[in-house]
């Protein structure tokens, strides 16, 4: 069974957000690194970049296969987790603290399209 934080909001799509004030921290789930195997690449867009939910923001790759990451909210890029770029095996030794993308949110509403930790552990079964 794949890790699934309480403190976290999921996309559909695999991807989680963490809201920090006007920010979210952005990554993809503990599901998708399992299912994707050992990642090799990954690529998360620049900062200034602008954002939308569920569209594309970057990629992922692995040596199983490739996926796009689709944004769970809204809003501009402002930092880029460039270790992560580096060293993208990380995010298969910890999604959840190794982040992709940090974007200032332009719609906090946005945040009640997503699923809680027990709706997106139903859905990811």
């Amino acid at each position: 069974m794949s890790k699934v934080l309480d403190n976290l909001k999921y996309a559909p799509t695999h991807e989680w957000a963490r809201v920090e004030g006007e920010f979210a921290y952005i990554g993809i789930t503990d599901y998708a690194q399992d299912s994707l195997g050992a990642i090799v690449y990954v690529e998360g867009g620049d900062v200034g970049d602008s954002v939308s939910q569920f569209e594309e923001f970057g990629a992922v790759e692995s040596v199983k296969a490739a996926s796009d990451l689709l944004s769970p909210l809204s809003g501009t890029i402002v930092e880029i987790n460039e270790e992560v770029i580096d060293e993208p095996e990380l995010i298969n030794q910890d999604p959840y603290t190794h982040w992709l993308i940090k974007i200032e949110m332009s719609d906090k509403s946005e945040i009640d399209n997503l699923l809680d930790a027990v709706s997106y552990q139903k859905m990811a079964k």
